[in-house]
């Protein structure tokens, strides 16, 4: 294993860490939490969960500091739309037809947990 596999490793570990934390976060908020890491060809979502009739797709995003600004910032354009291809597989392969669905992010900063809900 090199030096770039371990931080790899590594931030792949901490990713893991605050994803798990946001789904404990909204399983005690009521959502249901029904996929985690969900992968397909198009791209991959951190959480899925359910909110009453809401369907919800949650992108986690973590930041120790401010020093690379909020975590939520992390979420571009280019990152909305990627889950929003993937969402939208997910939709049609579970056959979920017209299920109200919404885009939050969990955005966690040192200890705060900020839910931001229909972030896009």
């Amino acid at each position: 294993m090199n030096a770039n596999d371990k931080i790899h490793e590594n931030k792949r570990d901490i990713g893991k860490r605050y994803e798990e934390l946001a789904a404990d976060y909204l399983c005690k908020k009521g959502v249901e939490i029904l996929e985690r890491n969900y992968r397909n060809h198009t791209g991959e979502i951190d959480l899925i969960g359910r909110d009453g009739e809401c369907l919800v797709f949650i992108e986690v995003k973590y930041r120790r500091n401010r020093k690379n600004g909020e975590p939520a910032e992390a979420v571009t354009a280019k990152k909305q739309q990627h889950i929003r291809r993937t969402a939208q597989y997910y939709l049609y392969s579970h056959r979920c037809g017209d299920v109200p669905c919404r885009f939050d992010v969990i955005s966690i900063l040192g200890n705060r947990i900020d839910w931001i809900t229909n972030a896009f």
